[in-house]
């Protein structure tokens, strides 16, 4: 199918996405824009999430590494079951306890000012990496399948589909992801399974065969659908995958503005709860149709005798070795794993600056219309930003982004783990000036540790635990830094 043809199907789509925003939002204000007026149905909440957890990364990077991986992947989506029911019964109650709009907002009233702004900057850093390098793994399958043929340059694709997301979320906010999340969650999952059924019908393979064939081939492991690795000293080891999976669920959901924000703009606790626990047992399933995906990529992509590996493999299945419908139903499905990862981290963004570090809240003599003014004004720098930063992934071009996002996140979300573990776990107080320092020192202290590990424990390697050792290095800076509350 010609490029020029895709693209038609692209530009149909955002403007169906243009229609539920428009829609959605009407009448919208700031609150609208940062917690949806706390009006969102728990259940399209729930639904929605799963397409801004999972993201373009998911969609071609999880397939990607059952060649090399196996199932491995899996033993960190049990955790991540764990640190969903966490978030639930922990985290939410505290939040909406203290009905905040940000949730770095608790950092400044248990800890203290210097401690809030340390919090929101780490988010904002850390989202910021962690959302433009999923936008840029999609972008450049974007780029390569269609717009390149079309004689558009790479920072121009980037600029059109940013200008797409601004034009939708730059009114409603979360009021309209909420919405428009919904709606490309399914039309991601409805391309995965139409996948999936496509290539069981093309190789004549039942569910059941497809699951004995899987456990009969496999690349590097041995077998495809192997998902449990019991050598301590392998970074698949179940033990650090499980417990990194909580963790990661932890602070890049339950510590992060992006994923709370649409949580607690649901109007009561309990129903936010059940989004939480509905998510968690839905993520579990759809990951594993994800790998389910890749081990039947490999089989087929082995059959038609396909040379692409890893972030390329199910891209240049779906466009080279499938029919013209199903490589449509492919970008669409791309196209919607890419705009919820990129929509709700934009919005997110500009709502944690505006409140945590602007303190627009925080300024009476500002009337709405002036916060409205200020609020779109950092709207468009963030897009700006993230157009800067897809530029830099595009000129480094790691061929593994999902490595990528993962040892980004153990270093950034770290001080995040130790900040809230601290203020939740203890009733000491920090002497706030120096959390900054702390929060900076550790994932350098990290750096170092993984640098030295491998020279000291041959062919022992870090993983996802290292954001846990990270948090353990901020909680532990923050104890020795600190002194006991004093009753009033």
């Amino acid at each position: 199918m010609s490029p020029a043809i895709l693209f038609s199907f692209v530009i149909g789509y955002f403007l169906l996405l243009l229609a539920v925003a428009w829609y959605t939002s009407r009448g919208s204000n700031n609150q609208s824009f940062f917690i949806g007026d706390k009006n969102s149905n728990w259940m399209l909440v729930a639904f929605g999430m799963i397409g801004t957890s999972l993201s373009g990364v998911t969609f071609v990077s999880v397939p990607g590494t059952v060649g090399t991986n196996s199932f491995a992947y899996f033993q960190i989506v049990l955790g991540y079951f764990v640190g969903y029911l966490t978030i639930a019964y922990v985290l939410l109650p505290l939040y909406y306890k203290m009905n905040l709009t940000s949730i770095y907002t608790y950092l400044g009233n248990r800890l203290g000012v210097k401690s809030y702004k340390t919090g929101a900057s780490f988010f904002i850093l850390s989202r910021t990496l962690g959302a433009t390098a999923r936008l840029y793994l999609v972008i450049k399958i974007l780029q390569d399948i269609i717009l390149q043929d079309l004689g558009v340059p790479f920072w121009a694709t980037t600029l059109i589909i940013l200008v797409m997301i601004l034009i939708y979320t730059y009114e409603g906010g979360v009021k309209t992801i909420v919405f428009t999340d919904t709606l490309q969650t399914t039309f991601m999952l409805a391309g995965l399974v139409v996948c999936i059924l496509y290539i069981l019908n093309a190789m004549d393979l039942s569910f059941g065969d497809a699951i004995k064939a899987l456990g009969n081939e496999g690349g590097k492991q041995g077998a495809y659908s192997k998902i449990f690795f019991t050598d301590p000293s392998d970074k698949l080891f179940f033990g650090k995958q499980i417990l990194a999976g909580a963790f990661i669920t932890i602070t890049m959901t339950g510590l992060d503005q992006e994923m709370m924000q649409k949580s607690i703009s649901v109007s009561r606790l309990k129903d936010s709860q059940k989004n939480m626990v509905s998510l968690a047992f839905i993520m579990a399933i759809v990951i594993f149709i994800f790998l389910f995906l890749g081990g039947l990529l490999h089989l087929y992509g082995a059959q038609q005798g396909v040379t692409a590996k890893g972030d390329g493999l199910f891209p240049f299945i779906a466009l080279n070795h499938m029919p013209g419908i199903v490589s449509v139903i492919f970008v669409i499905a791309l196209i919607s794993a890419l705009f919820p990862s990129a929509d709700g981290a934009i919005t997110a963004l500009t709502s944690s600056f505006c409140i945590d570090i602007i303190g627009l809240q925080r300024k009476p003599e500002w009337d709405e219309a002036k916060r409205k003014k200020v609020r779109q004004r950092v709207h468009l720098t963030v897009a700006l930003v993230f157009l800067l930063f897809v530029m830099v992934f595009h000129w480094v071009n790691d061929p593994s982004m999902i490595d990528v996002i993962l040892k980004m996140a153990a270093y950034t979300y770290g001080p995040l783990l130790g900040l809230f573990a601290f203020g939740i776990l203890t009733n000491r107080q920090v002497k706030d000036n120096f959390t900054p320092f702390i929060c900076i020192a550790s994932p350098i202290i990290c750096l170092l540790i993984e640098w030295l590990t491998p020279r000291f424990i041959p062919g022992f390697k870090l993983g996802p635990e290292l954001l846990v050792i990270n948090g353990l290095l901020t909680f532990i800076g923050l104890l020795i830094f600190s002194h006991k509350t004093v009753e009033k």
